[in-house]
């Protein structure tokens, strides 16, 4: 069964910030790992907001809880213009005296794979004309934070407009 054409674009953003490796030009490694068994673990996860023993940096991307006006469509049209807000989250390796450093790099890094992708303007993220536009907002470094987090990390929201059939999320 084909995915759902909001899952393309989320898996098309996992693989654009997968790409952020020293391989690739970044200072940061989003490269996969190997958990204690041997598989072969992505550092870039979709809808995870707590995170075990893997080794950081690690990120992860989210629905926004702060939707806005969530309306896609009017009067019976079958195709919208939708604007679907997107909090992109990231952890990094504290350094012992600056702790939030390692996550301003990591942020940084991100913000240029995704600006990158977005550059294409007439392919954004593998979905033709659909993907109109991905607006990156400032990110927001906290350190480690007792019942918040075990690691300074990174916030950033994206707004991706896009044109979508509602009559057929799957197109």
């Amino acid at each position: 069964m084909a995915d759902p054409m909001r899952l393309r674009v989320l898996k098309a953003l996992t693989a654009v910030i997968a790409g952020v490796t020293p391989a690739n030009g970044y200072t940061s490694d989003l490269s996969p790992y190997a958990d204690e068994g041997g598989t072969m673990r992505s550092r870039v996860a979709r809808g995870k907001v707590q995170f075990g023993t893997e080794p950081l940096p690690l990120v992860s991307i989210l629905d926004h809880p702060d939707t806005g006006d969530t309306m896609m469509g009017s009067g019976g049209r079958p195709v919208a213009k939708s604007e679907w807000l997107l909090l992109v989250q990231g952890w990094a390796v504290d350094d012992f005296d600056h702790p939030t450093d390692p996550a301003h790099v990591l942020a940084a890094d991100v913000i240029t794979a995704i600006a990158r992708e977005r550059a294409k303007r007439t392919d954004v993220l593998g979905q033709g004309a659909r993907v109109m536009e991905i607006h990156i907002g400032q990110p927001i470094v906290r350190p480690a934070m007792q019942g918040l987090s075990d690691a300074a990390c990174f916030f950033l929201t994206l707004r991706v407009e896009m044109a979508e059939d509602l009559n057929n999320p799957f197109a």
